[in-house]
């Protein structure tokens, strides 16, 4: 998949631009506030309806403004697709080749993307909600049947949630949640391990290709249950044990919405142990794991990586343009750039000029 050209209309810091991008590296250069992230952004949100940076899609409109709109041309499988998003005072409408989407997941088939971003190196040692949120997203884009196994799980944990919230609780209702929690749990507990092994299949390379040396790092799954022994029987115990505290304080305290994954470096927590510089390089490489899980070259994610040279060496710096040279679609924000053989698009007071392109 490769995006072609974007298009802008009062989003963010743009009154109106358009951009057609290169197939390989596209480096967005200028200082900081220039509008360079927002584009970052505009790309990502295309890939999956929902921004990195904010939750409140009304933040996205330039200000003073009610409408905006985004724009893109995408080539997948051979096939020019188009993706459209209005933001209206109505709410925001999308559109796939000219016709409304019945579910945002759509998007993600025709455009994947894979983003850093620099608040990603305190991923280690934020709360565990950044990290499942990390596993959950990109879970649900390798596979399909991930995403409505965990639709389904989320329901049914607002449904029991809303219950514990009444004064006097209907136990046996509560009992019949409890067991539809535990069955809907164990298809995402099985995907999480099995998707936490295959990116521990590729995660040292990427880290020892950036950083030039090799050296082991390893991400270690923290289910609430012990995958090894009779999960149903196991988690009714678990939940058994629970039920008074989750009665008491009106919420569903154990389960897979409160399950983790720990980064172990060297044999020891890289969120204890690790430098910033570790902490920065096993964080980029986490995020751009899951683009050598997938073996179709059609089906390759875009990779958006923003700010992400910054407090690296000149020599890291020098590897990973060299490694990400070797990947499909990239784009890459930054206030300096040593390399003139790419793609690059000067931002100067959100105006976007291109560079003459010789390449390599």
């Amino acid at each position: 998949m490769i995006l072609e050209s974007l298009e802008l209309v009062n989003y963010r810091s743009y009154a109106y631009c358009r951009v057609v991008f290169d197939r390989k590296m596209n480096v967005f250069l200028g200082k900081n506030g220039s509008g360079k992230t927002n584009l970052a952004e505009a790309i990502h949100y295309v890939s999956l309806g929902r921004s990195f940076r904010t939750p409140d899609d009304r933040a996205l409109l330039k200000k003073g403004e009610q409408e905006a709109f985004i724009k893109a041309v995408v080539v997948h499988d051979g096939v020019q697709k188009t993706i459209e998003i209005g933001f209206t005072p109505q709410g925001k409408k999308v559109r796939l080749n000219f016709k409304p989407i019945q579910k945002l997941s759509e998007l993600t088939n025709v455009l994947n993307v894979l983003v850093f971003e620099p608040r990603d190196v305190l991923m280690f040692d934020d709360a565990p909600r950044v990290r499942r949120q990390f596993l959950d997203i990109t879970l649900s884009k390798h596979q399909a049947s991930y995403l409505s196994a965990i639709t389904r799980y989320e329901a049914i944990l607002k449904e029991r949630n809303a219950l514990l919230k009444n004064t006097n609780v209907d136990r046996q209702h509560l009992d019949l949640l409890t067991t539809q929690l535990i069955d809907a749990s164990f298809p995402i507990i099985k995907a999480r391990a099995a998707y936490l092994h295959d990116i521990n299949r590729v995660l040292g390379k990427v880290v020892g290709l950036i950083k030039g040396e090799s050296f082991h790092v390893k991400l270690h799954y923290v289910p609430y249950v012990d995958l090894q022994g009779d999960y149903p029987r196991q988690a009714r115990l678990l939940f058994e044990k629970s039920l008074e505290q989750d009665i008491k304080r009106k919420t569903t305290h154990i389960g897979v919405h409160r399950e983790d994954f720990v980064v172990v470096y060297e044999d020891q927590a890289i969120a204890s142990f690790g430098s910033q510089g570790e902490n920065r390089i096993v964080a980029l490489a986490l995020k751009m794991s899951p683009y050598f899980l997938i073996e179709d070259p059609e089906k390759k994610p875009i990779l958006v990586l923003d700010d992400v040279l910054s407090e690296l060496d000149e020599k890291t710096q020098q590897r990973l343009l060299l490694f990400l040279e070797k990947l499909q679609q990239v784009f890459l924000t930054t206030t300096h750039y040593p390399d003139s053989n790419h793609t690059i698009y000067t931002i100067d007071n959100h105006v976007i000029t291109r560079r003459p392109h010789y390449g390599k």
